[in-house]
């Protein structure tokens, strides 16, 4: 049996996500980056097959780096803040 399911908010995806994914996204929802992230799986799993709750569970969980990146968070995601800016200047 073959069983899809809609997530049309941030929240859902977060009810139905597990282990890994869990940790991605409680920082982007620290962010306040929910809707943002919503958009960027939108755009990611729009071509092609629909993809699998495990599929986008992986996604989360073990793309957090390109996630960070594509919502403009840093490393831990976090929002950078002008201190990060400098830190980043004096270890040039």
């Amino acid at each position: 049996m073959k069983m899809t399911v809609e997530v049309n908010s941030f929240g859902e995806l977060y009810s139905k996500s597990w282990s890994g994914a869990l940790d991605t996204l409680d920082d982007v929802l620290r962010a306040h980056k929910g809707e943002e992230l919503m958009a960027l799986l939108e755009d990611i799993f729009s071509c092609g097959d629909m993809p699998t709750a495990t599929e986008v569970n992986d996604f989360l969980w073990f793309e957090r780096d390109y996630i960070y990146e594509s919502l403009g968070l840093d490393e831990n995601g976090e929002i950078p803040t002008d201190e990060d800016d400098e830190d980043e200047e004096e270890e040039e």
